[in-house]
């Protein structure tokens, strides 16, 4: 029966508790911050562009320009058209890219 009339506060459960509340808040307070600044939100820019699976036949783009939003949908073909060789594109060692105009 001595279990019964313990007072809580010796309860280390209580503590963790109290642990995982505060992180609670804190994760609202950032959240609630990066939702607000400009700078950190990529949905308040001007112009955005998203591309969903890059180089597969599902592949999307998603641009906004202002307000306006459209999505462009991949057929999975190859495109053609008419054309001028504009240059060399050449790959570095260290993944970067370097295009030289002829």
């Amino acid at each position: 029966m001595k279990f019964l009339h313990e007072p809580e506060s010796d309860d280390p459960i209580l503590s963790v508790v109290n642990l995982i509340d505060i992180f609670l808040v804190i994760i609202a307070a950032l959240l609630i911050t990066v939702a607000q600044n400009p700078l950190l939100s990529p949905f308040a820019r001007q112009d955005v562009t998203v591309i969903t699976d890059p180089g597969k036949p599902s592949m999307e783009m998603i641009i906004k320009k202002g307000e306006r939003i459209e999505k462009y949908k991949s057929s999975g073909q190859i495109g053609q058209g008419e054309g001028e060789r504009a240059g060399i594109a050449y790959r570095m060692k260290d993944g970067s890219m370097i295009y030289v105009p002829e």
